[in-house]
């Protein structure tokens, strides 16, 4: 399906409106999935022309956004990972996971940001940093594009890896989201170590609900944990 290629719009429009010189596009992946961290890509990509094909991840095969984020990679001014693990996700809520993950990527690149694009329309970054949010903004800015790019190729990596030695749940595949194999594993075997257990799909388990960990927050509200998949059978 044809698609309209990302631009620097929005990066142009912050120059001039705020003065901004270095300006990060933000992208998560993994808020959706039943196991394995939120990931956060920071990406500062300039002015420059994009490579060819870039877009949101999602809208590319396997191997076309394997194969973009290694040039990504050497394309970019800068840029730079930040994860919530799942005990992280369990204790905070998944907002608050989000936040860390990005502020960790934020303070790691090598110069601090005057601004951030953000995809989506909410902000949970908040002060101190100066931030715009943008609805589809992994399709429609080139920096978060390429975040986008660089976190979903990098997280799946990461759960391939973790997945080695819990292969009937094919994280390989599915980097923890919840495909009919990981359905039925999970079923079968339980959660693994790296499963998300404050998550709403143990409700839906009787031999392994036990196993779900109720959080207590200091202000006695629980926040909603955005982004869950339901069980279906």
């Amino acid at each position: 399906m044809p698609y309209e290629p990302p631009t620097h719009t929005v990066e142009r429009s912050l120059r001039a409106t705020t003065g901004a010189k270095v300006i990060a596009g933000v992208d998560e992946v993994g808020r959706g999935a039943w196991a394995g961290p939120v990931t956060v890509c920071a990406a500062v990509t300039g002015l420059r022309r994009a490579p060819d094909g870039l877009t949101d991840s999602k809208l590319l095969t396997v191997k076309r956004r394997t194969v973009l984020a290694v040039e990504l990679e050497k394309w970019v001014t800068s840029y730079a990972l930040g994860h919530a693990s799942h005990e992280e996700i369990d204790q905070l809520g998944m907002t608050a996971a989000l936040r860390l993950a990005a502020v960790r990527a934020l303070e790691t690149l090598p110069v601090r940001p005057d601004a951030v694009i953000l995809d989506g329309k909410h902000d949970y970054l908040g002060a101190p940093w100066k931030v715009r949010t943008v609805i589809k903004g992994d399709q429609s800015c080139i920096s978060v594009a390429a975040a986008s790019v660089i976190a979903k190729v990098q997280r799946d990596k990461m759960m391939a890896e973790l997945g080695i030695e819990h292969a009937d749940f094919g994280f390989a595949a599915n980097a923890g989201y919840p495909s009919p194999v990981h359905k039925a594993a999970l079923e079968e075997r339980g959660p693994t170590p790296y499963h998300r257990l404050s998550w709403a799909y143990l409700d839906a388990l009787p031999q392994w609900r036990h196993l779900k960990k109720a959080r207590s927050w200091a202000d006695g509200n629980v926040p909603e944990i955005e982004g869950q998949l339901g069980f279906d059978f």
